[in-house]
């Protein structure tokens, strides 16, 4: 299927801009379709302006507007509330025949057509008229089309529903807003020549327009933004290694194999074309940290590079935790590096301000996310629609169990009540049916939490833009704004942030400097209190469930932190036990190869993080780091083919068309077969449980931060956790 990208526009009466209530919110519709890329560039920037300067009820644009921006477009004159059908249906025909011309002299011939709609309503047959008319005084071209609400013809009822949802009204309102009848469904070319077969060249003419119309979206090429180099300044590249060489001294001293590390991951991010991206982080964090807003220890795999160690993006010690680049980075599967970063939830907001200020409003969006029907939601939307009693609503939405990405069908499959209440219930049998239709819809926009794009050119080369609460917001999700190639950041908030910033502040009060960061990462009384299980008020380590793990581990170290918070999660939590018992009694830990055991010591033999999988891949059968992360993704989302594949190589090797060695392979590394298809195996089954040891890692130390403070500082710890917490509502907020 080829897409055409197009948007059904909102035309303002008089200019854009004015806003009198009763005369510029009649806007009429008009279509236009991308020809071509300048067509792409010319529709984004039109709908983005209809939202930033336009937006009165609807998003619009106007006609001075649509004359500047129309190259590359291909337009149609819209349904019955288009410019020219409304003019012919006010009687106004010269009206109607001149803005045709006017479209017809703007967009160029071949590029305007008059849209002949039938879909049995009465105005319909005078435009129609009207427009064959003009046709044939003007020779402006003629296509035949259908107003596309729904798929299929019986559609047209789960419609009805979703009106009456958006609108507020129920099936029984007698003046509600609904349609005409059910012909508003995508018809056949059959049904469609039937239509309109006294007209067969409007038909014809729509495989002519889709014919023409060649936009299509680029993907895997990257347009990063270029970091602004500080004044004397002129090779990013330059900049990047005087940055890292200043941080690995500061971080690792002299340390000739970490060293090593860092010149290989540098090379590897200019090979990748990345060195602005990490310069653009590492600037607004170290801008973050200037201004001392509080910024986490790191998140996700980015904690795993050295780089971003000794550039200050993060703060933990990847080598300390035997954390690998390519968890984050693959030289192998070249994809955009992803760092995310946590602030303080309060001031997260004056580092998005900066990245504004620094690369310029235009240059700059945040990202657009859909709220969906969920199952309860979609289950009481429709009982209001419907108009069923609520008692019924609410009764049967609580039958679905509260968890996330929880249907309808797996509900109706679990719970045997709700089960027979849809069998012997006809009302509740039709409401889950509705329902089931809907759920997982979209149901609203916002924008996403963290997510905020920075482009090289302004943001609406790319994409169109809305508004949200006064801010740009891109009109494409954060999936369809990676596989464009544009940097996306995750800006995200981190309450404890706030909570530590506060605690601290208090105690540098009576001790000048404190900074908890500085504190040892060894204190056996604080880990003493939380394997007490005493951890209320500590980072990740709240929950009843979390404090019973804890309480059975008995972590010594923050390597153990990072086990339990890995471990800790549905799907691995079924080897808590096995982790448990051989933490407790070492001596009954097995290995299935001797080698295994520097792999696995740190977790008493079992599998639990994808860095350690990646490990047994390249010190048992010989794979790059790079490969071995392909792979471990593979298992994680149990691609059989590639494992199946894989085994092959893992056991006994792989070599290049030209003879040489690329995966040496468990024999040929002194393996026996039996024991590597044994170890692959179990490879597969916890490959798809293990967790990024590098955000675990980042969150531990933020873990053991929090149960330092309130360890050592119990009052101003717990007094910075109640301000923050009240802080959430506004009614305490005031109070405060």
């Amino acid at each position: 299927i080829r897409p055409i990208i197009g948007c059904e526009v909102y035309v303002a009466p008089r200019g854009m801009t004015d806003r009198v209530h009763g005369v510029d919110d009649a806007y009429t519709h008009l279509i236009l379709l991308c020809r071509d890329e300048t067509g792409y560039h010319n529709l984004c920037y039109l709908v983005s302006a209809a939202f930033e300067r336009g937006f009165y009820g609807k998003p619009r644009i106007d006609w001075s507007l649509l004359h500047k921006h129309a190259d590359g477009l291909i337009c149609l004159s819209g349904c019955v509330a288009g410019d020219i059908p409304r003019a012919v249906l006010r009687g106004d025909y010269e009206a109607a025949k001149a803005r045709a011309v006017e479209l017809q002299e703007l967009f160029g011939e071949g590029n305007f057509y008059l849209e002949l709609q039938n879909h049995h309503m009465t105005d319909e047959a005078r435009v129609r008229a009207a427009l064959l008319r003009i046709h044939r005084e003007t020779g402006i071209p003629l296509a035949a089309t259908n107003d596309v609400h729904y798929i299929k013809k019986q559609d047209a009822y789960d419609q009805d529903v979703l009106l009456c949802i958006q609108t507020g009204q129920t099936l029984d309102s007698p003046d509600r807003l609904r349609f005409p009848n059910d012909e508003f469904y995508l018809k056949s070319e059959a049904e469609m020549r039937a239509l309109f077969d006294e007209y067969p060249d409007a038909v014809e003419n729509t495989q002519r327009i889709a014919d023409r119309c060649h936009f299509d979206f680029t993907f895997g090429h990257y347009h990063l933004p270029r970091f602004l180099l500080p004044e004397g300044e002129t090779d990013a590249d330059a900049y990047l290694t005087k940055l890292c060489a200043r941080g690995f001294e500061k971080r690792y001293g002299d340390r000739p194999e970490v060293r090593k590390r860092l010149d290989y991951e540098l090379n590897m991010i200019r090979r990748m074309g990345f060195v602005d991206y990490f310069l653009i982080v590492s600037d607004f964090i170290g801008y973050a940290k200037a201004q001392h807003i509080p910024v986490g220890p790191g998140r996700g795999s980015a904690a795993g590079s050295v780089v971003s160690y000794c550039l200050g993006i993060t703060d933990v010690d990847p080598v300390q935790y035997n954390l690998y680049f390519e968890r984050f980075l693959n030289p192998e599967r070249v994809s955009m590096p992803d760092i995310d970063v946590d602030f303080c939830v309060q001031r997260r907001g004056e580092v998005i301000d900066y990245v504004i200020r620094k690369y310029g409003a235009d240059h700059v969006a945040q990202i657009v996310t859909f709220g969906t029907m969920a199952a309860r939601l979609a289950i009481r939307d429709v009982g209001r629609a419907m108009a069923i009693p609520y008692t019924t609503c609410d009764t049967v939405a609580k039958l679905v169990p509260m968890e996330l990405d929880i249907t309808i069908d797996a509900a109706l499959e679990r719970v045997s009540e709700l089960r027979d209440l849809y069998e012997r219930d006809k009302q509740v049998h039709e409401l889950l049916d509705m329902a089931r239709k809907i759920e997982g819809m979209p149901r609203h926009t916002s924008t996403h939490a963290a997510g905020v794009v920075i482009t090289d050119r302004p943001v609406v080369d790319y994409v169109p833009l809305s508004m949200n609460d006064d801010s740009p917001v891109t009109q494409y999700t954060m999936t369809a704004i990676e596989q464009l190639g544009l940097l996306k950041m995750d800006f995200l908030g981190l309450r404890n942030l706030s909570v530590i910033d506060h605690a601290e502040q208090m105690i540098a009060k009576h001790t000048p400097g404190f900074k908890v960061e500085n504190a040892p990462d060894n204190d056996p009384d604080v880990f003493k209190m939380i394997a007490s299980g005493a951890t209320e008020g500590v980072f990740q380590f709240e929950s009843a469930g979390m404090r019973r793990v804890i309480m059975q581990s008995d972590p010594k170290s923050i390597e153990d932190l990072i086990a339990v918070i890995s471990l800790y999660r549905p799907g691995p939590m079924k080897f808590i036990p096995m982790y448990v018992e051989n933490r407790k009694h070492p001596d009954k830990i097995t290995y299935r190869h001797p080698r295994l055991s520097k792999i696995l010591d740190v977790t008493y033999g079992c599998i639990i993080y994808q860095e350690q999988v990646m490990r047994i891949f390249r010190e048992l059968a010989g794979y790059s780091l790079g490969r071995a992360d392909i792979v471990r993704r593979a298992m994680s989302k149990k691609k059989h083919d590639v494992m199946e594949q894989e085994r092959e190589y893992f056991i006994h090797g792989l070599k290049r068309e030209d003879g040489t060695v690329e995966i040496e392979g468990c024999i040929a590394r002194g393996v026996d077969e039996q024991t590597a298809e044994t170890i692959y195996d179990e490879m597969k089954s916890f490959a798809s449980y293990a967790f990024n040891k590098s955000h675990a890692a980042a969150y531990a130390v933020v873990a053991y931060r929090t149960a330092y403070l309130k360890y050592h500082y119990p009052k101003e710890y717990m007094a910075a956790l109640l301000t923050s917490c009240l802080l959430y509502t506004s009614d305490a907020a005031d109070e405060l």
